[in-house]
């Protein structure tokens, strides 16, 4: 199971002291939470991509290539990279430049966005989401799977003997998730590539995510991929910790209450017995997120949001501290000792490269009788 940290890199006020953080504070942020979360031993930080304000993080791979710069072995991914809006070409030249940077730490989150406006700001018309998670998918693999690409579609100029530069690591490309919340069509191009699937599951209840958890983990198993519990599933999470349970409850509400997505809605406590977020101590975190198994089945990532809602990056850095001490050891051996042996772990670029070669190695094989 990994175990890791994403951002969806709002710049908010913070409740409690009336000050609202510069973007340029709220980047250097990120930078020192990732190095947190590579200290502490936890394994990925990803962030998410967004064009419009109150948010920091449009260019992604540029903010990870900062990190991959000052961490050893994390995992750098993203929270969404817009697959509908970004040009496949810039993405797979992106995120190759970034996997070569980086020797290979790098998987990436694909996802149609869920802010409007931001499809006629890169020429892009909303009603054409679906039709463009598709094409553009296909002619991503074909820009990373092939090395002069040949292609043409609905929704951009053609291609004729083009080469996509740098070509990926080793030849391998980056591992792909596709991301979503509430679209069964993300689910079934996911499981129809053998891909991943991550469910962003923070704010609804956990019935209907194990509807689309599920859809995916049948159609994987319908396109021969392996079982359906051998489907790479990945989750979304959410925490705020102290020692005592009460401490966190208290310290945490005013930045619940005014947080910018759920504030002014339903009660922390209603919120937090519908979703997965844990306001308390490291024990109920614990107990929480050991619990995800049991609706979802086995998985691979579990991410947690942590850095929102205006907290200031002192509270954040302590709580990675104490996750570290207290929960991750417990988490990790947990979920090692019920992990079945025939669910894999994520693949990771090492792993992809090995299996790459051991299939070139069987066909050379028959080949040669």
């Amino acid at each position: 199971m990994e175990l890791g940290v994403f951002s969806v890199s709002d710049v908010t006020l913070d409740p409690t002291t009336n000050r609202m953080p510069t973007e340029r504070e709220r980047i250097k942020a990120a930078v020192a939470i990732a190095k947190k979360v590579e200290e502490i031993g936890m394994d990925v930080y990803a962030v998410g991509e967004h064009h419009n304000p109150p948010f920091f993080s449009s260019s992604p791979t540029t903010l990870l290539a900062y990190i991959a710069a000052q961490t050893e072995r994390i995992t750098l991914s993203t929270a969404t990279t817009l697959i509908t809006t970004n040009d496949p070409v810039k993405i797979a030249e992106d995120f190759a430049m970034l996997q070569q940077l980086a020797d290979g730490r790098v998987d990436l989150v694909l996802g149609r966005g869920n802010t409007a406006p931001v499809y006629p700001w890169f020429g892009k018309n909303i009603q054409d989401s679906l039709e463009l998670t598709v094409e553009n998918y296909a002619l991503l693999r074909k820009l990373w799977d092939e090395e002069v690409v040949n292609w043409q579609g609905k929704h951009r100029t053609p291609l004729h003997n083009y080469t996509s530069t740098p070509q990926p690591l080793d030849g391998v490309a980056p591992f792909v998730w596709h991301g979503s919340i509430r679209t069964p069509q993300v689910a079934e191009l996911a499981a129809y590539y053998g891909d991943g699937f991550f469910a962003n599951n923070i704010f609804w209840p956990k019935e209907h995510y194990m509807q689309l958890i599920g859809l995916y983990r049948e159609r994987y198993e319908h396109y021969g991929h392996g079982t359906a519990d051998q489907a790479i599933v990945g989750l979304g999470g959410q925490f705020f910790m102290r020692k005592n349970s009460q401490d966190a409850v208290n310290e945490f509400r005013p930045y619940f209450d005014n947080a910018p997505v759920y504030g002014h809605g339903p009660s922390m406590e209603d919120f937090t017995a519908q979703t997965p977020l844990t306001v308390g101590s490291p024990e109920q975190v614990i107990e929480k997120t050991l619990a995800f198994a049991d609706y979802f089945g086995d998985y691979q990532r579990q991410l947690f949001l942590i850095d929102h809602a205006g907290l200031p990056l002192k509270t954040v850095l302590e709580q990675l501290d104490l996750f570290g001490e207290e929960v991750l050891p417990v988490l990790k051996k947990e979920f090692a000792a019920r992990k079945p042996a025939h669910v894999p772990d994520t693949p990771t670029h090492a792993s992809r490269k090995a299996a790459r070669d051991a299939k070139q190695a069987a066909g050379e094989a028959v080949a040669n009788g």
